[in-house]
């Protein structure tokens, strides 16, 4: 893998360290997250964050553990990092770092105080909600070491106040259980219980969100580190009926391996694809039913069905996940209704309102099939995707359906926002991309021809797809080439003057990335023609991706910044999009043109943000700077799979 190591001169410098981020996933959708100075930037950072009954509902438990070093002059010297409403950071432990690396995907920090020399490291336990974090003297010593243990038991997406109760604490034998929903154990444990007030977390103040917590003083683990390779080792692990964990250093030891396993069982053909290959790891999980899922981004997304088909190919195929991929493939069939595809919101609720998540699926099972020759599962949901195919040309929910005066897919009805350009603002749809959306229309020729293949590698009928897939492509390339050179976005769009459902429309022919599709899936409409793309990528293309809109186009923000009005309002009105770069990719060797040179920055950015992984999105004006989820499935699985 790439080595991700920095020295004391980005550590102790605050916006260097506090800019980028580790994650170390439980393979449940949980998590430990932080940053590389150790200063907590959101409310969602934590070293125990344990997952609900869905990823995204997810709870903090063990926020920190604080090092405070005890010489044996007598000084005491405390290695942790907070942020506080006052404007101070206090202490400033990150200015003792002389280096941080992540190796095999796990964070390991080494403060120097004069000779004296500690490290720590941490790992989840794969698949169970449970921490362990590692302190080890590297030289000096003997010196005492204190852990202060600052608990919270709350949504992730709130905070938790002084003004209401206490936290629970119960005290057993090495520590206490918190809340009666995890544990905390460890060497010479001694209770406290009170409240840090004012914490300050600087990301959601950006975000324009609230920014400010109390955290829980529980207690304090303390012991005596005689000589080099002498430890001070804790678990904190949500309280099941499951036995103890086993020892810290094990779980380390553990969680290196699988790592390692996880890497060599993807075949990465170079150190970059071995690190996504481990980045992807983390967004593959098994709920607490034991299915199959994905988690959308970290730390804030759950499992959307539109960006697990989307990331399917690359989170699964590969990376030698193909096994779990049929799994997943066969539980989401389970969940079609009307010809589509549920859409499982972070908010538990299950719904069906997405245009393209279901034509993704259809092109995830096609890609299955042809990548892993598995007919079995391809004759196993054959009818299901033809019952696809029949809802979409009778109709069904929002409008979606097949026009039968061209064989295009149409879609929309007031206030919804069914493509993957989805922001609302105040309610109302900033992209709504009514009639035909162009990457929604390659998306179902792309199916038909996909479902077709099948059917006749099942040994059916297939004239009937076919001849779908002909009139539909025919009507394509006659209606989405623009005069401008590039294709509309939208056509049959209603008119501004109209309400929808008037009688008059346009065509809408702004510059944006949907394109893309049309000339990079597997039965893609269009064969790219060169200076077409070229002029495509003028407009669009940054070292981090595709924008979602032309720099020169009406309403493009260049900068991804403010509250959520603001975000949602320049999310696809000119914010890049990195996962967007494997449609580029694609559509670029279909082209004829190179494409490795297309990689360069987001190879480079997997040092920048989210460490080792991909950012959701970045600003579509330079320097481009990363914004969203640190760590997101599709940007991940679509730079795996592009690089090939």
């Amino acid at each position: 893998m790439i080595e991700i190591c920095f020295g004391p001169q980005v550590c102790g410098e605050l916006t260097s360290a506090a800019g980028r981020e580790w994650l170390v996933p439980d393979g449940l959708g949980g998590y430990a997250m932080g940053t590389v100075g150790g200063l907590r930037t959101r409310r969602y950072h934590g070293l125990l964050v344990v997952p609900g009954k869905t990823p995204a509902s997810r709870k903090v438990g063990l926020v920190s553990l604080d090092p405070a070093v005890l010489l044996p002059s007598g000084a005491r010297v405390r290695l942790g990092a907070h942020e506080w409403a006052s404007g101070d950071v206090d202490p400033r432990g990150f200015e003792l770092l002389e280096r941080f690396d992540l190796v095999d995907g796990l964070p390991r920090w080494r403060w120097r105080v004069g000779d004296v020399v500690i490290e720590r490291e941490l790992a989840m336990l794969p698949g169970r909600s449970c921490l362990a974090v590692v302190h080890r003297l590297i030289s000096g010593g003997p010196v005492e070491l204190e852990l202060a243990a600052a608990c919270t038991w709350r949504d992730a997406h709130g905070e938790r106040r002084a003004d209401g109760p206490p936290l629970r604490m119960e005290q057993v034998d090495g520590g206490a259980v918190i809340e009666g929903a995890y544990r905390l154990s460890g060497p010479g444990w001694t209770p406290q219980g009170h409240w840090w007030r004012g914490v300050h977390h600087r990301e959601e103040a950006a975000r324009g969100l609230p920014a400010e917590e109390d955290l829980w003083y529980a207690g304090q683990f303390r012991d005596t580190l005689h000589r080099p390779g002498d430890t001070l080792s804790v678990l904190a692990w949500a309280d099941d009926p499951a036995p103890a964990p086993p020892p810290a250093t094990e779980v380390v030891a553990a969680a290196r391996r699988r790592n390692r396993e996880v890497v060599a069982s993807a075949k990465p053909a170079d150190e970059v694809a071995a690190t996504l290959a481990l980045a992807a790891d983390a967004f593959v999980v098994r709920t607490n039913d034991a299915a199959v899922d994905v988690v959308a981004g970290y730390p804030w997304f759950g499992a959307w069905s539109r960006d697990t088909m989307i990331s399917y190919e690359g989170l699964f195929l590969r990376t030698g996940r193909a096994h779990l991929g049929r799994e997943l493939l066969r539980s989401y069939a389970a969940t079609l209704s009307e010809g589509m595809l549920a859409n499982t919101a972070d908010t538990g609720r299950v719904e069906y309102n997405t245009v393209d998540g279901t034509l993704w699926f259809l092109h995830a099972v096609s890609r299955h099939v042809t990548v892993t020759g598995d007919t079995d599962l391809g004759d196993e949901l054959l009818p299901a995707l033809c019952e696809v195919v029949d809802a979409h040309l009778a109709g069904t929910r929002f409008g979606i359906a097949v026009d039968p005066a061209d064989g295009l897919l149409t879609q929309g009805v007031p206030g919804a926002a069914l493509t993957w350009m989805d922001a609302r603002v105040y309610g109302a749809p900033v992209t709504p991309r009514h009639g035909k959306p162009v990457e929604v229309n390659a998306l179902w020729i792309n199916g038909l021809a996909g479902v077709a293949e099948l059917a006749e590698l099942a040994g059916r009928d297939a004239d009937g797809l076919h001849r779908l897939h002909e009139r539909a492509a025919k009507s394509f390339r006659d209606r989405f080439p623009t005069p401008a050179g590039w294709l509309h976005d939208v056509v049959d769009a209603p008119a501004p003057a109209y309400p929808l459902g008037g009688s008059a429309h346009h065509d809408d022919d702004l510059l944006r990335p949907n394109q893309l599709l049309a000339w990079s899936l597997p039965f893609a409409p269009l064969v790219p023609d060169p200076q077409t793309l070229d002029r495509v990528g003028a407009g669009l293309l940054t070292p981090l991706g595709p924008r979602s809109l032309s720099p020169d186009g009406p309403g493009f923000a260049g900068r991804h910044r403010g509250g959520p009005a603001e975000r949602d309002s320049a999310y696809h009105q000119g914010t890049v999009w990195p996962w967007l770069i494997g449609p580029y990719a694609d559509a670029s060797r279909r082209a004829g043109r190179p494409v490795d040179e297309l990689f360069a920055g987001l190879e480079a950015h997997l040092t920048e943000y989210g460490l080792g992984s991909v950012s959701e999105t970045a600003d579509g004006l330079a320097p481009h700077t990363a914004t969203g989820c640190p760590f997101q499935a599709w940007s991940v699985a679509e730079l795996l799979r592009a690089r090939r």
